[in-house]
């Protein structure tokens, strides 16, 4: 039994830190910036579901929302942003050195939708993070409702989404 100890504690705090390192969920998305007053990293939802706006639901939050009428949408833009799970790796490495190389040698990409529309003559912009579940449906949407052509940031970036 003693054995088996260092074992299970190692166990218990590599599933017990995994939480803390997860990402944006695969349907999630969060409010990055933009020129709606909202604070920067608000999580919620992007629902595209109405035929006349696109909806980001702020999550935990009654009512909080950014309404955004399709018809009003002058352009849309896709890119990524990958980088290295650096803060993971080291803090797991602490733990258990196999899993803090892993994260160390992955990447993280991140699937960042920017919108601009025009709201009382006015020029308006929200920047998005779109969780890895939903960034193609999110896409496709968008393109269908708003009658506009995702811009791509780069040749990759539309591969890596598959679109």
């Amino acid at each position: 039994m003693k054995t088996l100890r260092p074992f299970i504690a190692m166990l218990l705090a590599v599933l017990l830190a995994a939480p803390a390192f997860a990402g944006i969920g695969g349907h999630e998305a969060i409010y990055r910036g933009g020129t709606y007053p909202m604070q920067n990293g608000t999580k919620g939802a992007l629902d595209l579901s109405d035929a006349g706006v696109a909806v980001f639901r702020v999550k935990d939050s009654e009512g909080a929302s950014i309404r955004i009428p399709y018809s009003a949408v002058t352009s849309i833009e896709y890119g990524q942003k990958a980088g290295r799970r650096l803060g993971a790796a080291i803090a797991t490495t602490i733990l258990v050195s196999p899993v803090g190389l892993a994260l160390l040698l992955s990447h993280k990409r991140r699937h960042i939708v920017t919108l601009m529309w025009t709201a009382d003559g006015k020029n308006a912009a929200a920047v998005f993070e779109v969780g890895k579940g939903a960034i193609r449906s999110t896409l496709v949407a968008l393109e269908a409702r708003t009658g506009k052509k995702v811009e791509y940031e780069s040749p990759d970036a539309r591969k890596n989404v598959g679109l």
